[in-house]
């Protein structure tokens, strides 16, 4: 569990994939980026998350693994302000939800998820919904700047995409897309980038090399800390240092990967029988035939 920090404590600097590096603070005490202590939500009798405790730090990747209706997406709603928690603290850089303008806070929040996509006008160029995303907008309506213009087209260069600086949405393939609105998310140079399930809808080759490009985003200079949420042990990486596991709305386990990412707590994720094998750096799950497993929560 996170101590939350005091709401006045020092923050330390912004830094940006595309920003000039700055000092960050030494100070003994910093905050982390993310500090989820005790979340509860409940609607009506339902309680969909159960005194939720997680922690991101600087330097951490995160994977957030767990089956259909584990409370994955109500925690992230909650983490974007869109769903009040019925008690707890969340604190991003150490101010807390409730305490400060979460309008203002989650710009600090990169998100790409599938529900975006639709929202994207058929005709924008992708430049121009890169550049979006530096203004919390969809269908981009007002005149970019210079500088606009320069950081787009370095992030799409940086995430191997300048060839479709002026392609239109409606031309891109779905890992294009994907890789736009990772641009897009890091426009508004967010410390925490949540990537929801972004090997949805991606064949077996083109999920294969997005996630090589994950990779390679992972292990850029200044990337932020990045949370990929996904179904699927094969989507995880090397680069993801860390694992929060999600069953019925409860913590089964988190912390560093080699110590989450076991058999016996696999099992209790998806209350079946599982065997977990690594090739190659990869993971692959295999079921056994019968759910005789019981959960030891």
């Amino acid at each position: 569990m996170c101590i939350l920090p005091s709401p006045h404590a020092t923050l330390a600097s912004v830094v940006a994939i595309d920003a000039t590096p700055r000092q960050i603070s030494s100070s003994p005490f910093m905050a982390p980026i993310l500090a989820v202590s005790s979340l509860r939500v409940t609607r009506g009798d339902n309680v969909i998350l159960h005194g939720l405790d997680w922690c991101v730090r600087r330097g951490e990747h995160w994977v957030i693994l767990g089956g259909n209706g584990c409370g994955k997406t109500t925690l992230l709603k909650a983490l974007l302000g869109y769903l009040s928690p019925s008690s707890g603290d969340i604190a991003l850089l150490g101010k807390r939800y409730g305490e400060a303008d979460w309008r203002e806070l989650r710009l600090q929040i990169g998100i790409v998820t599938s529900a975006l996509q639709a929202s994207v006008p058929a005709a924008e160029p992708a430049i121009e919904t890169v550049i979006s995303g530096r203004y919390a907008q969809l269908d981009l309506w007002l005149t970019p700047t210079r500088t606009d213009i320069l950081t787009a087209k370095k992030l799409l260069r940086s995430l191997g995409a300048a060839r479709l600086v002026n392609r239109e949405w409606q031309f891109l393939s779905q890992g294009e897309r994907q890789r736009v609105l990772i641009a897009r998310a890091l426009m508004a140079r967010p410390r925490l980038l949540i990537l929801d399930e972004p090997c949805a809808g991606l064949d077996p080759v083109a999920r294969e090399d997005f996630l090589r490009f994950l990779d390679r985003l992972a292990r850029q200079k200044n990337t932020p800390a990045l949370v990929l949420v996904t179904h699927h042990v094969e989507e995880i990486l090397p680069c993801f240092t860390h694992a929060l596991l999600m069953r019925a709305g409860r913590v089964v386990s988190a912390g560093a990967r080699a110590r989450t990412l076991t058999a016996p707590q696999l099992s209790a994720t998806f209350d079946a029988p599982l065997r977990l094998t690594r090739r190659s750096g990869r993971y692959v799950l295999s079921v056994g035939k019968s759910r005789v497993y019981k959960s030891h929560r």
